[in-house]
């Protein structure tokens, strides 16, 4: 039987391409593969799990960027997730989104900022998880902003934005996919897109450049790891079902209706980016002083 560890909740997009993995795994590969969420530790549970576990190609790790930064910000991860992780594969991306609570009257991030700092401790920002990209985007933004807002950590997008809809957290930065459609309910309201241009399925969000704050980027990524040693054979293998998935039209059309984008990279390729990424995050973290909690 091949275990395919997620470390955070079901019904999160982690969790639904985890399950996406799991079902192709086994109709590619016969693989018998099933999911198993081994939440908490802010996702250092379940990963911990995938680094004891042998290198025999059993054993398969679905989770997020978070992976590539946990040891940045979490005291209790100690691995390189260069060194000690094989990347299997990169399988989808999401824009970032800034929401803000309906009960709040501000419609734009400078009305947001100027509130802020006129009465810092009316304002929390809710954190789904510590080395979530959206963590990273909130130290952005604070830097960025000179906003000064209170982070809030939760354990998952679902508790956060929970709050946010109630009004107990004010504002809140994660992927579009998890927040348009309480957006589209009335109960949030979407103020910017991290990205490079706006969304054909939400052409109404401005980016965060029209927002005022130019070259602000951040998406979450989504991915596969085996324990390090597990055989190049077993990598490609596992890369190539990956790629083939992400290519599929029914996939495409699927993940592209929730705000997620399919991508197809060689493992090489993904090596890269997340290299690239490790050396961004750190960039930004160093620059706030930011210590491991």
């Amino acid at each position: 039987m091949l275990r395919v560890i997620c470390p955070w909740p079901p019904g999160a997009a982690n969790d639904a391409l985890a399950r996406l993995a799991a079902q192709r795994l086994n109709e590619k590969l016969g693989a018998n593969a099933v999911v198993e969420n081994r939440t908490g530790g802010a996702g250092l549970i379940g990963t911990n799990a995938v680094l004891q576990a042998a290198p025999d190609g059993f054993t398969l790790l679905a989770s997020a960027f978070n992976t590539a930064v946990m040891p940045m910000v979490l005291r209790g991860a100690t691995f390189d997730p260069e060194r000690d992780l094989e990347v299997m594969a990169r399988t989808a991306r999401a824009p970032l989104v800034l929401a803000i609570t309906g009960s709040r009257p501000q419609r734009t991030i400078t009305e947001v900022v100027a509130a802020a700092k006129a009465n810092p401790r009316d304002w929390t920002m809710a954190v789904s998880a510590l080395g979530a990209a959206g963590h990273l985007a909130s130290v952005e933004f604070n830097r960025r902003t000179g906003a000064g807002l209170e982070f809030v950590t939760y354990r998952g997008a679902q508790p956060a934005l929970t709050d946010l809809m109630g009004g107990s957290a004010h504002l809140l930065i994660e992927p579009s996919f998890a927040l348009l459609p309480a957006a589209r309910d009335g109960r949030i309201r979407i103020l910017a897109i991290a990205a490079p241009a706006r969304s054909p399925l939400a052409p109404e969000i401005p980016t965060f450049a029209e927002a005022g704050l130019p070259n602000f980027e951040f998406a979450s990524w989504y991915g596969i790891w085996a324990p390090r040693g597990t055989p190049a054979a077993i990598q490609a293998q596992v890369n190539q079902v990956m790629q083939d998935t992400m290519r599929d039209p029914a996939i495409v059309a699927r993940l592209t209706q929730q705000l997620l984008e399919p991508v197809t990279e060689s493992i090489p390729e993904t090596r890269a980016f997340i290299r690239a990424e490790i050396s961004r995050a750190g960039e930004l973290l160093r620059s706030v002083n930011y210590q491991p909690e």
